[in-house]
């Protein structure tokens, strides 16, 4: 399927310009609720007021779509979900940019070429905020995780939080979560606790494990730790690597967690290893164990791709670095993740969507780097949340789809409920950000219902999308007009921030922000959820029985 124009971005940004009128603001961009009875934000709002009728006569069509394939396979379609660190758009699944990287990716290449490839895939500037957006379908900051979880953390996604795995679930859904949860260490944010009917998991960022070692410091993947220091200084080793630090954990649903053995005793890079290991054949155990059963599954594979190279090793790719290495581990993984989905014979009742969980980590030196945009993890710049993503669907989804539409990670939250017939149970009582895609993936190209994307860095909103547009809410001078304004197809690097050319725009952007602003204000943010770390465990080892009576009482002093 050739690339079209969106049936949103026609003219020069000709919805938000018929946004721009009286500074008072109608009850579409007060909450209304959209079709459905979900509580979108304004700016979805006012796009159902002038593409609703159209969407209600093609979503008739689309659950007749569904439904003849309920009839055909006997249930709702499975979904695998595999999303991974740091990846920057472009280096993996086309071929001509892995030749320019010096690494190979066939397994993705195959995935854009029998399926879909995304060109304006966004998610949050990092990794927890994404994960936490996919999960909920809202904006991160909605629910205080709006920042990467980091060891001694005592906080976590709250419970009140709806997840995807707890809607789909509702449907009657088998649903697990492998890999890199990343959602904090309280117990209610544990993901057999949010939803999910067995996990294992990490609770934070994969760095103390894969890089806060000797392997980590003679690769230069950490400078300053070695082991002597953390003997000696008590604030190393408290603050860098905890004592009692948790690697992984896992549990069932309904059951107390505990932490993963053998592998996770120490913190090495062998056991870091083995650690993945588990979790990719717990995600191939999962499929093989629900293929036939009568309903469907829901499987989120989240690995923890990245480790340091040994100068012993041998390096197999033209790159040369422990980067390219491992992204070539991944491609494999997930190859035969598709290949175990053709061998069971259910590939076309089966949903893969693979992709990065944002930009690359660009200050790790030797390692990642831009390939297409200009900015990279953190970052509200292209290069920060557009990603690399490709979804395949055999029989549903055409072959070398090229996705030109915008679609965010939120989007998959809805689009995952639509498809596994659980949308009734989407809470009514917050806002979802997420738009429900499932034309995007069944019709192709130019079926997207989303021109716009509010960024945040942090709890900071910094910049805000609309079609082709964006503008930067952060720094500039304050009262003028600033060059903050990019056309992205003009300029997709952001290098030339036009001021004068877009001094119609200042209005209209101006006016979605406030709406934005006054729809947060009605649905307030969740603060981010404090607690003491390691509850719900139940094998803890005595340092971390430790590590966590020193948490709570830093929490009990903070209170007097």
């Amino acid at each position: 399927m050739t690339t079209c124009r969106n049936k949103l971005t026609g003219g020069a940004l000709a919805l938000a310009v018929t946004l721009a009128g009286a500074m008072t603001f109608p009850a579409w961009a007060q909450g209304a609720e959209t079709a459905g009875g979900i509580i979108h934000d304004a700016e979805q709002d006012i796009l159902q007021e002038q593409f609703g009728e159209q969407w209600a006569v093609q979503d008739e069509e689309l659950q007749q779509t569904l439904d003849a394939m309920y009839e055909k396979y006997g249930k709702r379609p499975n979904i695998v979900h595999i999303m991974w660190d740091d990846n920057s758009f472009g280096e993996v699944g086309i071929p001509s940019l892995n030749k320019i990287r010096g690494f190979d990716t066939p397994s993705l290449n195959q995935m854009g070429k029998e399926g879909m490839t995304f060109t304006r895939m966004y998610t949050e500037p990092s990794c927890t905020p994404t994960r936490a957006a996919l999960l909920t379908g809202r904006l991160a900051v909605r629910s205080g995780m709006h920042t990467v979880a980091f060891p001694p953390e005592g906080a976590g996604l709250p419970a009140e939080e709806v997840t995807i795995a707890e809607v789909l679930s509702e449907a009657g859904y088998s649903t697990a979560l492998f890999g890199k949860g990343h959602q904090g260490d309280i117990e209610e944010s544990f993901m057999h606790n949010q939803g999910f009917d067995e996990a294992q998991f990490s609770m934070y960022n994969q760095f103390p494990a894969n890089f806060w070692h000797a392997d980590g410091e003679a690769a230069g993947m950490s400078i300053g730790y070695t082991p002597e220091m953390t003997e000696k200084n008590y604030l190393v080793d408290q603050q860098f690597r905890p004592y009692g630090y948790i690697m992984d954990i896992e549990g069932e649903k309904g059951g107390l967690a505990r932490e993963t053995l053998p592998a996770t005793i120490e913190d090495t890079l062998e056991n870091y290893r083995a650690l993945n290991k588990m979790h990719f054949e717990k995600s191939l155990d999962f499929i093989r164990r629900k293929a036939n059963d009568d309903n469907p599954f829901f499987l989120a594979y989240w690995p923890n791709v990245y480790d340091v190279i040994r100068n012993d090793e041998e390096m197999t790719t033209s790159n040369g670095s422990a980067f390219a290495q491992n992204i070539e581990r991944l491609d494999r993984e997930i190859g035969t993740i598709l290949a175990e989905l053709e061998e069971l014979g259910i590939a076309e009742n089966t949903l893969v969507i693979a992709m990065a969980d944002n930009g690359p980590f660009v200050e790790v030196v030797g390692a990642q780097y831009q390939v297409v945009f200009a900015g990279g993890k953190g970052d509200y710049r292209e290069g920060g949340i557009r990603v690399a993503a490709f979804a395949e669907w055999k029989g549903v989804i055409e072959p070398e789809t090229i996705m030109g539409d915008m679609i965010t990670v939120h989007d998959l939250f809805t689009t995952f409920a639509r498809l596994g017939d659980a949308t009734q149970h989407i809470p009514r009582d917050r806002i979802i950000d997420g738009i429900d895609q499932t034309a995007s993936f069944l019709l192709g190209d130019g079926q997207s219902r989303r021109d716009y994307y509010h960024v945040y860095t942090g709890p900071q909103h910094a910049a805000t999308i609309k079609q082709q547009y964006k503008r930067v809410w952060v720094g500039g001078r304050a009262g003028l007009v600033k060059n903050d304004f990019f056309d992205l197809y003009q300029d997709p690097r952001e290098m030339r921030g036009m001021m004068a050319q877009f001094l119609w725009a200042w209005g209209p952007f101006d006016q979605m922000k406030k709406r934005h602003e006054q729809m947060n204000a009605k649905y307030p943010f969740t603060p981010t959820r404090h607690g003491v770390p390691f509850e719900g465990i139940e094998n803890l080892r005595p340092e971390s029985i430790e590590y966590q009576q020193n948490v709570r009482r830093t929490m009990e002093t903070g209170k007097n």
